[in-house]
């Protein structure tokens, strides 16, 4: 799956790994519902340091359709909350 974090580029990342992105997606749902911010900025951080370390990045010139977008670093609560789906940021 190609996955985007928005203001940096695009990583590829094997399909086995989105049961571990989902607990962190999951902890930042909920830390988004009890309005704890410094618990989502925690979390949105490991979210994607997660996935840089385990994704491997696409070359810059690469132009691929991303299956999943994820917010950039600094993005607000209210941000992240637009694009959120029904299952989160990361569907599953």
């Amino acid at each position: 799956m190609i996955v985007r974090i928005m203001g940096e580029g695009q990583l590829t990342l094997a399909d086995s790994h989105f049961a571990e992105l989902n607990k962190l997606d999951d902890e930042l749902l909920e830390e988004m519902d009890s309005g704890d911010e410094a618990g989502f900025r925690r979390t949105l951080h490991a979210l994607l340091d997660t996935v840089r370390e385990l994704g491997e990045p696409l070359p810059d010139d690469a132009l691929e359709p991303s299956e999943l977008i994820l917010p950039a670093p600094d993005a607000s609560l209210d941000e992240v909350r637009a694009m959120l789906s029904d299952d989160g940021l990361i569907p599953g």
